[in-house]
């Protein structure tokens, strides 16, 4: 589990599409004298760009100096489609977070490295000094997840929704173009801290929802439905409606 809030970012050495194994794998570089893996151990999970990958090789550098640290991690089929792993290259700059330790305080919210699906971004401006970007998704049911004022994980990072269309069909607030998206607002600390910033529009962000959404949908389904025979949903609203307006349950 992480947090969402991105400790280091990044560079790519190397996208292995046909490694020793047959599988694809991803070569990451640290910044001079980076203590990210000074705890790090083969098997460990570290988050690149959102997505949570096994270390399976790593080289750490002391203080001292040396070659720069720097890890390897192999990525699946199934994460190669539906991510934006795949489209990296190197030099490539990613997010990093290490999986969550049971004494870090919580700053950003429950993340799972579990990507739901990848997002486009569709329009990015300036706020004073801060940026407010759009994205569209590419798999539109997670749109039912996405609240004003909640929360959502892009390429990693922890952010506040800001607005949201749900109309998939209907055009945005200014008339323009689809419906169905939503914006962040990144502050100008953040945009020195995160790939995100740098992301034009047209460029692809891989997107995690809210975990707790998705219970409390499963939860509400199976209540609904236990109330669906025998006139249990009727029954319930009727009592919602006479306590209302000041009746007998």
């Amino acid at each position: 589990m992480f947090t969402g809030i991105v400790e280091e970012i990044g560079v790519v050495s190397e996208l292995n599409k046909n490694d020793s194994t047959g599988g694809t794998s991803l070569t990451v570089t640290l910044p001079a004298g980076s203590q990210l893996l000074s705890d790090c151990h083969e098997g460990d999970s570290i988050a690149v760009n959102g997505v949570c990958l096994t270390v399976v090789t790593f080289s750490h550098s002391d203080a001292s100096g040396g070659a720069p640290s720097r890890f390897t991690v192999g990525i699946a089929p199934e994460t190669l489609r539906l991510t934006d792993l795949g489209d990296l290259r190197a030099s490539s700059r990613v997010n990093l977070e290490r999986a969550v330790r049971a004494d870090t305080r919580m700053g950003g919210h429950f993340v799972q490295g579990h990507v739901d699906t990848t997002c486009v971004v569709t329009r990015r401006e300036p706020d004073g000094n801060a940026l407010t970007m759009r994205f569209r998704p590419r798999d539109r049911a997670v749109l039912r997840y996405v609240v004003k004022k909640g929360f959502i994980a892009l390429d990693g990072t922890s952010l506040t929704v800001t607005a949201v269309d749900d109309d998939d069909d209907g055009g945005d607030e200014g008339g323009e173009g689809e419906g169905g998206w939503w914006e962040v607002m990144l502050i100008s600390y953040t945009q020195g801290k995160v790939v995100l910033a740098d992301k034009a529009v047209g460029d692809t962000v891989n997107v995690e929802v809210d975990v707790l959404a998705k219970y409390a949908e499963k939860s509400m389904s199976g209540i609904v439905g236990s109330l669906t025979g025998e006139g249990g949903l009727e029954q319930m609203i009727g009592k919602i409606v006479r306590q209302g307006l000041g009746g007998k349950p």
